[in-house]
Formats: C-alpha cells, structure tokens, sequence
C-alpha cells in the first residue's frame, strides 16, 4: 500500500528558506525527496546508509614473523578484556619463567592508555615493580601516579611519589599535575588547590596541562571565583607564564554555562577570535547548548558551517534537541538525515533525541520507526530509549498501547527505574484514571523504588483536579515527609487547587506564604503572592515535561567540556 508523504516548507532549517504552504502528495514512494523548494519529510529518511555497513579491514603485515606477533598481542588483549584482569593473562603468557618481551609489555600498556583503561594500567605496572626481570625507570612511575591521578586514587598516588622520592627521582611538573588531579577527580577540591598554589610559588612551574586541570577541578568544585582569576592571570600578556590554549577557553566557555552566565561565554568567544585562537566544532557546540530556542540554535549551527567547520554528532544532536523541544518534528528529521548523507555515524544517545522529538508530541508511529532503526544502526536501544517510547504512548493518550510496550521493556530484560514508571503514572493522571494511576504508584513502591519529587507533583495535581484538595494536601505533605522539598511547580499547583476560602488559606500556609491574608485578591485561586511569571514559565515546562528531568535524554546534559566529539 503507498504510503502518504507530507510536503512542508523547510523554513527553519539550517541554510534552507521555503515559504510555500503545506502539500499533501499522495502514492509517492517513501525515499523520494525534493530539493530546493520543498523538503519531503517521510520515514523512508532512515533508511540505512552504506556507511553503517561492516567494512573488513585488509590487514599488511611486514612479513610472517611481524603478522604472527601481531596476532598473538591482538589475541593477549581480547583475553585480557574478557577476563578483567590484565596481570593474570600476562602471568600465564610467561613460560619456563621467561620474561615477556619489552615490546610486548610496552605496546599493551600504551594501547591501554590510549583507550583509557587507567584500572589495567595501573594494575599492570604495580605488578612490574615487584618483577625482577622488569627495571621499573622514572617513565614508568610517572605512568603509575598519572594512572591514580586519572582514577582520583590521592591514596595511591601520593605512595608512588613517596616511592619516586626515595628512589631517586626528583618530583617534576608531572607528577605534581597527576596528584593535584587525583585530588580533584576525589572531590578534595581544596588539597587540589593546595598543589596548584605550591606549584604557582614553589615550583615546579604549571604547565598548560596543569592549568587545563586545575580550571576543570575549580569549575568542578563550583569555584568559579578561583576560575576566573587563574584565566584572567593567564590573559595577562605581561603577567602570564603561557598563553591560554583553545582547552581552557572551552572550559570557561562551559563554566559560564554551568553559571547560567551566556553574555560571558558570548564575550569569551569573541575573545578567542582576537587573541588568534582557533575556534573549532567544540566551540560552536558549546555555544550551541547554552540556547534552547530553535531559531538561535540554527543561528549558530550556520555560523559554524560558514567558518568551514564540520558539525560533528553533538552539533546535529543539539539541533535536533532544539527542534524537538520546538515540537517541529519535521524539522528534527530533516537534520538527523542530513547527519546521515553528511557520513557522521550517530549514536544512541542522538537517536533518543530524535525519539524524543516525536515522542514530546504522541507521534507513535513515527517514534516505533525510529526505535526501530536504533537497532538496525548498532545503537541498542537503553532504558531511556524505552522510557521515551513509553512516553509516545503516554503522550498520545493511548495507554492500552502504554501498558503492552511496559511489558515490552521488562520481557526485553530491562528493569523500570522511576522514569519509567513516572511516565506510566503521568499516563494515566492524564487520562483521570485515578485507579490505574495509585495501582503503577503500589507497584513501584512494591519494586523498592521511591518516588521522586515529579511523581509526587503528578498524583497531587490529579487529586486536586477531582476536586479532592485534602488528599491533595495529603500528597503535598507526603512529599516532604519523604525528604523532597516542593519546588515553585508543587507550591504553585497547591495554590491553584485550592479554591475555597479556607483552602487558600490552607494552602498559602503550607507553601510558606507567611504574608497571605484572607482579603488579599486572588486570581484562579492563586495568591497574588505568586509571581505571574513563574506561572508563565511553569506552563511551558508542563507542556515540555517528560517525567524524570533528572534522567532525560536531552544534547545539553550528554555535553561534556571534555568530551563533547561523542555522545556515547
């Protein structure tokens, strides 16, 4: 049967501009599209694309001897991998009591840096230091102390800079960094800074690595204070010991994010093209998550594209975000396919983006073909990926479907966390099935879940709209007995259930409204007290919301300033 297409104007694309109206097109196969004036927006978009093919590796070897060395140290690693544990196998490698070959040792260690397995590397150098046949030197005693700085093992690490001391070895800028990151990557964010400052008046001198690290640890730690007058030093041309690199920029930039400080980071990016630095997609990217509006977000990803970078998957995921979160689903296809045509391989975490898109406006069977193509891509679909195809049928209102996928995600061997069940129960508060709704609420408590703050919000809200404002003041207390404080969402929908007298009065006492008087205007029920704003931005987070926000798949929390060239 031929499937209907719809033809819409692709005005908000990036480097698009249509205006004509809406077309219905009929009998057209699923993978044509129109360029230019028209963009066909259908599913055949996800169609597999030969980049996502297995591709054999042909493999040169020099001669035998070199392809049988090869061979032999890939097969050491994959033991190694599936056994955990990298000594065991090296141990059983070593017959008659032979040492292993240098090469052999040094190759596995430097591949299992590269991957940054730090737990195999450093279990395998503090085994060398006990080996007789191994001559532990300065390099690998480095390795060992940047391996626990890595791992945030200060403990450890602090033992083999003893052990360096008496060995000999002269504490140098490395060693200094890898403790100093120990410290940090354990949350000691002051015995961090202790080292930095020492190292700042003492010596040795920081290097670019040190105060990439120490910038990281203070943006960690919220000292953002301390952030910005270590980078400003550095901005000093008469006063700064080095040049501050594109790393640290990024790391302001994303500090100014976490602060919630955008005209900052907007400034900080124009600094980076005065002062000669190069911008790169990391840049853009970083930029790109501080605006949650689609227009902007556009904005930026063609500034991007004109200054001749290459969007990577984090670029395309934000742009989809944006315009999922728009409720412009088309859109957010249309810019999952061009990620596709462009040969970047998306991942799992950018597929539930796009699944969100469709699953925020109850598109169910655009989001089954998407779940779908999740598998065929290689990216198996998580917990978070069923909890956002649960929330499709929740959204649509069809919680017969809702429940049959439920019982989809368990027989599929994943486990309902308090997401998943809070979309079940947004569900059926949606649809006033307040029997269903408390039976999900029994199961989950059974489950030895505990509900979260949203959950606890929904069944209040679906009380009082069954004008039953006592159990929805039960909730509301029920809420704080557990631990959770009401945020400005709970305390502004307390007020609007209350509608008599002595219910706002009830209800302003139990919000804090110390304030409140009987004769004061109200306006549907709530206090003037309640700033007109804050309803305003409540609505639109209730009309966005997808229960949980602490564990929704969104591009700006899967940025890391890092890693950000990934999102698995």
């Amino acid at each position: 049967m031929p499937q209907t297409l719809f033809l819409k104007p692709f005005i908000s694309a990036p480097s698009i501009h249509l205006s004509e109206p809406k077309l219905l097109v009929s009998s057209v196969d699923v993978n044509v599209k129109f360029r230019g004036r028209f963009e066909v927006v259908c599913m055949g978009m996800l169609a597999p694309r030969k980049f996502m093919q297995r591709r054999r590796k042909v493999e040169v070897f020099k001669d035998e001897f070199d392809e049988a060395d090869q061979k032999n140290w890939r097969r050491l690693m994959r033991q190694i991998e599936e056994s955990g544990s990298a000594v065991s196998v090296l141990r059983s490698e070593m017959t008659g009591g032979h040492p292993l070959p240098r090469d052999l040792v040094l190759g596995t260690l430097v591949r299992f840096k590269q991957l940054k397995k730090w737990n195999l590397v450093s279990e395998i150098l503090e085994w060398l230091r006990i080996q007789a046949w191994w001559d532990c030197n300065e390099m690998d005693f480095l390795m060992l102390i940047t391996a626990y700085g890595k791992l945030g093992d200060f403990n450890r690490a602090e033992k083999v800079l003893s052990f360096m001391n008496k060995s000999g070895y002269v504490p140098n800028v490395v060693s200094h960094t890898a403790l100093m990151e120990a410290y940090g990557r354990a949350g000691r964010y002051n015995n961090a800074e202790g080292i930095f400052r020492r190292m700042q008046s003492s010596g040795p001198q920081p290097s670019a690595i040190t105060y990439q690290i120490i910038l990281k640890i203070f943006v960690e730690g919220k000292k953002f204070k301390e952030a910005e007058e270590v980078f400003h030093t550095l901005l000093d041309e008469e006063k700064s010991p080095l040049k501050p690199d594109q790393k640290m920029f990024h790391m302001m930039i994303y500090m100014h994010k976490k602060a919630g400080s955008y005209e900052k980071a907007r400034k900080l990016f124009s600094l980076m093209a005065a002062r000669g630095i190069q911008q790169s997609t990391v840049t853009f990217n970083s930029l790109m998550s501080f605006e949650s509006n689609y227009k902007e977000v556009s904005k930026i990803y063609d500034q991007m594209q004109r200054a001749g970078l290459r969007p990577d998957v984090v670029s395309y995921a934000l742009l989809i975000s944006a315009y999922g979160k728009a409720r412009r689903e088309e859109e957010a296809l249309a810019v999952f396919e061009e990620m596709l045509d462009a040969g970047v391989r998306p991942t799992y975490k950018a597929y539930n983006i796009l699944l969100d898109a469709f699953a925020i406006s109850g598109m169910v069977e655009q989001a089954r073909t998407v779940f779908k193509s999740m598998g065929r891509d290689r990216c198996t679909p998580d917990i978070c990926s069923y909890t956002t195809m649960l929330s499709a049928y929740v959204n649509a209102s069809d919680m017969e479907g809702a429940e049959k996928f439920f019982r989809r995600l368990k027989q599929d061997g994943f486990k309902p966390n308090v997401v998943t069940y809070g979309t079940l129960i947004k569900g059926y508060a949606k649809v006033n099935d307040l029997e269903k709704m408390m039976e999900i609420y029994e199961k989950m408590r059974v489950s030895g879940i505990k509900a979260n703050q949203t959950i606890f919000t929904t069944i209040m809200d679906a009380h009082g709209k069954n004008r039953d404002f006592g159990s929805a003041v039960v909730w509301y207390k029920e809420m704080e007995s557990s631990g959770l404080s009401p945020d400005q969402k709970a305390k502004n929908i307390l007020l609007s259930l209350a509608k008599t007298a002595d219910e706002q009065k009830e209800a302003n006492e139990l919000v804090g409204n110390l304030d409140y008087h009987r004769d004061e205007p109200m306006i549907n029920g709530v206090n003037k007290f309640v700033n007109d704003d804050d309803d305003e931005e409540e609505d639109e987070e209730e009309e966005e919301e997808d229960d949980g926000d602490d564990n929704k798949i969104n591009a700006e929390e899967a940025i890391t300033y890092e890693k950000q060239d990934q999102f698995c």
